[in-house]
């Protein structure tokens, strides 16, 4: 019998490898053994690595496993993150920022943390800043999800730009990505749900020395069936995928049921 971090079955779509796990604990267990596998080898290199981690209610048991894991040095890996709401403070429940101090930050306290200053009294300049701190040195991992309306980090349907020049940029949230925010209980309402954000493009996330997409529950598999089966186009930012020869796809039964192989 198969350990069960072993997906039940895998695949190429075009150049991006697809992993598909009978649950979403064993999807969770698997990719936080490749992250820290990626980690560990940056670390054998180099005095740090650096890694850019997503946020979400999809990501929760991935980071779990990732921060039970004794065998990463966390004191010497710095954490990015991928995107913040204009204007929201670190303090408020839905900020990214605050989701990684609780789940990340504050349980490995890792060599530092570069959280995306929502709240920047100057936004631009703190654009500016985030993105020279990524050019810094290299990004050894990133580790995503992607979004009901098949976006990456905050690059929805609409402002999505595969040959986007810069790093991150402020976006205006498409509304299909609003409702995702208060389906999963960040807000009481799609009125409460800011309408931009900042947030890494799509060329900052790939290029990251290796992507881990991490995609369980029944409520992505659209997203997932348009991403490996549909063309590779803005209209679903998460088929810019398919070109990463250096990323791998983590799914589960219900974020995979609408694939057609």
């Amino acid at each position: 019998m198969a350990p069960p971090s072993s997906p039940a079955r895998s695949f190429q779509a075009d150049r991006l490898s697809v992993r598909i796990f009978a649950t979403p604990e064993a999807l969770a267990v698997a990719a936080a053994e490749d992250a820290a596998a990626v980690l560990r080898t940056a670390l054998a290199a180099r005095p740090r690595a650096r890694v850019i981690l997503a946020t979400g209610n999809s990501q929760l048991r991935f980071l779990e496993h990732l921060t039970q894991r004794s065998d990463l040095a966390w004191s010497r890996i710095e954490v990015f993150h991928m995107d913040e709401y204009l204007g929201m403070p670190a303090t408020h429940p839905a900020s990214f920022r605050r989701y990684l101090q609780e789940r990340v930050v504050g349980r490995v306290k890792p060599a530092a943390f570069h959280g995306v200053e929502g709240d920047a009294l100057e936004p631009l300049s703190a654009l500016r800043a985030y993105a020279a701190a990524l050019a810094a040195a290299p990004i050894d991992l990133c580790c995503l999800g992607i979004g009901e309306n098949g976006h990456l980090a905050f690059n929805d349907p609409p402002v999505a730009d595969f040959t986007d020049p810069e790093a991150i940029k402020l976006v205006r949230l498409d509304e299909a990505c609003r409702r995702q925010q208060v389906g999963e209980g960040h807000f009481p309402n799609l009125d409460a749900v800011p309408a931009y954000a900042m947030t890494l493009t799509i060329p900052a996330l790939c290029r990251a020395g290796r992507m881990i997409a991490v995609v369980p529950e029944a409520r992505k598999a659209g997203a997932v069936q348009q991403a490996l089966e549909g063309p590779v186009a803005p209209a679903c930012p998460a088929s810019f995928l398919r070109r990463q020869a250096h990323a791998a796809l983590y799914l589960d039964a219900e974020s995979s049921a609408r694939l057609a192989r």
